[in-house]
């Protein structure tokens, strides 16, 4: 492997960091190939690029975890590696497959080390090509052979030329972000509502901010990173002691609009409110996922997008399209159950649950609600994590009882060796899609008879519109 000068090296990384539109930068003088796998492309990346390693190996892309001191609780851990969640529920024992969105090599079990560089991904998020994608159930490696898949299914999903795609590096882009997050929950518009593969190229109607006929920004226009530090916040995996890491206000701070009487309400109204009337506006995205049917000898079942509401593998589902939000106040704390944590199995169950109420710190903010049915511990009370994916897992047995019992010795917690199901809901904040403004809300959406928002849900006696009025 060639090493290079680090006056030459300094150059390039130099210029890489000056730069906020910079595209692929040619590094064939500095990276010789062939490669025989992902680590070996590391490798090269380290001898020049060490000290980036070790920041990002600190953050939450790296570690899907994060530690906070409370004043109650003293330090709390929280990620997507102890969170529970009601699509394919939990990650031990289902690494293979989770970590195919990892931007690492080898998370296959507990035994990944996480103190090792070479098992960084650089390329997942530098691949300036468009070639360069995971393999789903390679724990995070990308296919070195042109392999089936699906299984049975004749299709052939391509080897990567690591060489070509390491010589063509640079700054991230909407495609490289969207490779995982347009794509959680294990498929395309499956989770978030507002993140899905339409936003790959959107029109200026879908997404203002993303839009190729708007403003055309990438995710790191907003998300500006800071030595790999990414800022953003999922409720279901981010600790935060309130507040937010990221908001409109970065950008449209102070009074943004002409109208007085709006910029009061964006006092007590987060702007997504307003400028995303609805989510999941081109592609549908799910909004119920029943486990407790999975396993049930049925012909696959599609709805009138063509999408599954019956699958052997994972049960009944429900989809929505062009969905209304949820709305909540909402101050940045989130409660969340966390794996081995007790329920009150007699009660629908929050995941996670937006906190605030009408004070200065909180905001009517829009959410996803997505529900669901999933098996638990119906003796320890507490939600199950199933064996799904691999030998022996539920999906190969379809055995409810064993996949549990495997699940959750990976996990290190209790079985009593009796399950049932449970109803879940988790809340999602709608952060995209932004519409343009001629098409965001008008009062009348809100203050109406029969309009969007639930004010007795909020904590008002009534419209406050109309109760002002009756006050004169």
């Amino acid at each position: 492997m060639n090493r290079v000068g680090l006056a030459g090296w300094f150059f390039v990384s130099t210029l890489l960091a000056a730069s906020p539109v910079l595209a692929a930068q040619d590094h064939s003088e500095f990276v010789k190939g062939p490669f025989k796998s992902g680590p070996e492309v590391t490798r090269a990346c380290l001898q020049c690029h060490q000290d980036q390693a070790r920041a990002f190996m600190k953050t939450v892309h790296w570690t899907w975890s994060s530690r906070q001191k409370t004043p109650d609780k003293g330090e709390v851990r929280l990620g997507k590696i102890n969170a529970v969640n009601n699509f394919c529920i939990a990650l031990p024992s289902n690494e293979p497959r989770c970590t195919s969105c990892h931007a690492g090599y080898g998370w296959k079990d507990a035994r990944f080390d996480f103190s090792v560089a070479d098992n960084v991904d650089c390329l997942i998020c530098h691949d300036t090509t468009g070639t360069y994608k995971k393999f789903p159930t390679a724990a995070g490696h990308p296919a070195y052979t042109d392999t089936e898949w699906p299984v049975k299914s004749g299709k052939k999903w391509p080897a990567v030329n690591l060489e070509k795609v390491a010589k063509s590096v640079g700054r991230p882009s909407r495609d490289n972000c969207g490779a995982c997050h347009f794509f959680g929950g294990g498929g395309d518009h499956v989770k978030h509502g507002d993140l899905d593969s339409s936003l790959a190229k959107p029109e200026r109607s879908m997404d203002v901010h993303m839009a190729v006929d708007g403003a055309n920004m990438s995710c790191v226009d907003c998300h500006k990173g800071s030595n790999h530090v990414i800022p953003g916040k999922a409720l279901s995996v981010s600790l935060s002691n309130g507040g937010t890491t990221l908001d409109c206000a970065t950008c449209h701070a102070g009074t943004p609009h002409q109208n007085p009487r709006l910029n009061a309400h964006a006092e007590k109204v987060a702007c997504q409110t307003c400028h995303i009337p609805t989510f999941a506006r081109v592609l549908p995205t799910k909004v119920w996922w029943d486990w407790s049917t999975a396993g049930q000898d049925k012909p696959v079942t599609k709805d009138a997008h063509g999408l599954a509401t019956f699958d052997k593998m994972k049960g009944d589902f429900k989809w929505g399209k062009d969905v209304m939000p949820v709305y909540m106040w909402f101050d940045g704390r989130v409660d969340r159950v966390l794996m081995g944590q007790k329920i009150d199995a007699g009660k629908l169950i929050h995941l996670n649950y937006p906190q605030g109420r009408r004070d200065k710190d909180s905001k009517i903010t829009p959410f996803k609600l997505m529900k669901g049915k999933q098996p638990f511990d119906s003796v320890n009370n507490v939600i199950a994590v199933p064996h799904l994916f691999g030998k022996g897992g539920f999906w190969q047995t379809y055995d409810w009882g064993s996949a549990i019992a495997a699940g959750m010795k990976t996990a290190g917690l209790p079985y009593s060796g009796q399950f049932g199901w449970v109803e879940t809901d988790m809340y999602w904040k709608v952060n995209h899609m932004v519409v343009p403004k001629a098409q965001a809300l008008k009062c009348d959406d809100c203050h109406s008879a029969g309009g969007r928002m639930d004010w007795k849900a909020l904590g008002y006696s009534g419209d406050p519109r109309e109760l002002a009025k009756q006050k004169r």
